[in-house]
């Protein structure tokens, strides 16, 4: 099995050569990465609701040693990253990050959300700290509402997502 430390790095590069490939090679990995996500999640979250999302995510906290917080609020869940793992071992690399690397959450998140019947928003507040706030909804209208407040959100489909540099 390669090690989280090294296979980050990998992501981190595989991204950027999908990217140069073009942009829609980069969303349709993500596309994939969120229909395989979706059978193991997908039916889970949408027969136990937040609950199901707070045990899975509880549990993810524990297996790569999260900084970070949860918590249930009123019909929405609530995942606090204070520290990224998994940004943090790209950015202690020799490599340059791949400016849109914290859209990958999204990228399988957003599907498996779909399907749940939930709605996600991601508020990374920035491409370059390792530190984000994510909360999933029961109502659509409550997640449209919490993403107008988000610094920076993760639209990793979007047909052009947000950059640092403009590019």
């Amino acid at each position: 099995m390669i090690p989280s430390d090294h296979f980050v790095r990998f992501y981190n590069e595989v991204f950027k050569a999908l990217e140069r490939k073009g942009h829609d090679h980069l969303v349709a990995y993500w596309r994939e990465l969120g229909r395989l996500q979706s059978i193991e999640l997908a039916d889970k979250f949408k027969a136990g609701g937040l609950q199901a999302a707070y045990d899975y995510w509880k549990r993810i906290i524990k297996e790569e040693n999260c900084d970070s917080e949860i918590k249930r609020g009123d019909g929405y869940l609530e995942f606090r990253m204070n520290r990224c793992p998994s940004l943090s071992k790209v950015l202690d690399n020799d490599a340059e990050p791949f400016e849109l690397y914290c859209d990958h959450c999204m990228g399988w998140v957003e599907p498996v959300m779909q399907k749940a019947g939930l709605y996600a928003v991601m508020d990374m507040k920035s491409r370059s700290e390792p530190c984000c706030l994510f909360r999933i909804f029961e109502d659509k209208a409550r997640a449209e509402a919490f993403e107008r407040t988000a610094t920076l959100s993760s639209r990793p489909y979007a047909p052009v997502p947000p950059r640092r540099s403009g590019k």
